[in-house]
């Protein structure tokens, strides 16, 4: 698509986070000259997530400090937000969306961006729980610190042993609350991580004075007086002047659904981000594609993954012949540990845990089908994370014996089967 066709055309983004935004930007840096307008029913300036719940939940700061893009960005390259706008509906054969507001506004290409909301559990009494919040907006940050500094014992219950719940027992440990975290499976992380290294967040957090409880599922909650009681399946029983729900997330797809889009496991996309119709595009964490070096669909939550889209998007719609195919990382900074992730540890048969020489905590955890490293996890081990991002891409066959020994030199030339 020459610049010259994309004068008088409209690019609608549905959501304003990582995946919109970046793509904005993208998009205008590969040429588009037309319209680009974002829509998001949040009305605050587009802001980084993952801080939410680390940095942004123990400081005083306002959310202007932690902005993807100043708002004279937005201007400069002619990016137009709508913020605090609702998509109520998608219509695909005029090209058209349709505002809360009854307003509709034409499209050429369509980009959804609409990326996942809490999940609330159906648990008898949730509804009527004093103080009860997920963490997934600005606003249910600055809801958690009102209610943390209004109470007087500030008791937190944190359902839900995954990565946020645990960024967040961290925060608000640091605050000075006292915590409990109450996990329905066996261990914490257990979906998306090896049974040591949950052994190993368990510790970290008993050390910090932080009660993390396995095996608890929340059958009710009873609320009298501003203290809520959290029942579980057990009879065991906790007060909380505080509740956070981090349970995980259902992906946004009821839009692109009701408009006829194609939906598995969220929306999915071809190797371009394109949808089943040819002028809607979809980005982050909503999306469903094939990731070509594990051969396999997935559906990625992850900042890495919504930036990466993004600019393969605003490519293609540009016309530029690109794809996406990147390994996946993540990250989870807990008190003064930084945990470094690279690829997708699902279906190994095998780890090996390499301990480092050092003054702080320092190792990594490596992940093998037989003899293909899937994944590395990093304690405080940025090479770790470096060399396995290497390895994975480049499908290196790796002795195990010499990784799993701190005394030999930490060197691709060390490690790899030649």
């Amino acid at each position: 698509m020459s610049n010259e066709s994309t004068k008088n055309k409209i690019c609608v983004v549905i959501g304003a986070s990582h995946a919109g935004v970046n793509f904005a930007f993208s998009l205008r840096k590969e040429g588009w000259e037309g319209a680009i307008i974002l829509f998001d029913k949040d009305p605050i300036l587009p802001y980084h997530r993952p801080p939410l719940s680390k940095a942004y939940l123990t400081s005083e700061d306002g959310i202007d400090k932690n902005l993807l893009k100043a708002k004279e960005s937005y201007e400069k390259d002619a990016i137009t937000l709508d913020l605090g706008t609702t998509i109520n509906a998608i219509n695909r054969e005029e090209k058209t969306v349709i505002l809360n507001n009854g307003k509709s506004q034409a499209y050429d290409k369509l980009v959804i961006a609409t990326g996942a909301r809490p999940i609330i559990p159906p648990i008898p009494g949730i509804d009527t729980a004093t103080n009860l919040y997920p963490l997934r907006t600005a606003q249910d940050v600055e809801n958690i610190r009102k209610a943390f500094n209004a109470s007087s014992k500030k008791r937190v219950i944190i359902i839900g042993g995954g990565y946020i719940g645990l960024e967040t027992a961290a925060s608000i440990k640091k605050l000075g609350g006292t915590v409990t975290v109450l996990e329905r499976e066996e261990r914490v992380l257990a979906r998306v991580t090896a049974p040591e290294m949950s052994s190993f967040f368990q510790d970290l957090h008993a050390k910090n004075g932080v009660d993390i409880l396995t095996r608890k599922n929340v059958v009710s909650i009873e609320t009298t007086n501003n203290t809520n009681i959290i029942n579980c399946g057990d009879s065991s029983n906790f007060e909380a002047d505080i509740i956070i729900v981090g349970v995980g997330i259902r992906v946004n797809t009821e839009l692109a659904q009701e408009a006829g889009i194609t939906i598995e496991n969220g929306i999915p996309v071809d190797e371009t981000a394109c949808t089943n119709d040819p002028n809607i595009y979809s980005i982050g964490d909503c999306t469903y594609h094939f990731n070509p070096h594990y051969e396999r669909h997935i559906r990625l939550e992850s900042v890495q993954n919504a930036v990466d889209q993004a600019k393969v998007a605003a490519a293609s719609i540009c016309g530029k012949s690109t794809i996406y195919n990147t390994i996946p990382w993540f990250w989870s900074d807990q008190y003064d540990i930084k945990l470094q992730m690279v690829g997708l540890s699902q279906g190994f048969n095998q780890i090996i845990i390499r301990e480092e020489e050092s003054e702080n905590t320092k190792f990594s955890i490596w992940y093998f089908n037989n003899d293909e490293l899937l994944a590395v996890d990093g304690i405080n081990n940025a090479k770790a994370y470096v060399l396995g991002t290497k390895f994975i891409k480049g499908k290196n066959k790796i002795d195990k014996s010499k990784l799993a020994d701190s005394s030999v030199p930490f060197k691709p030339a060390n490690l790899l089967v030649s």
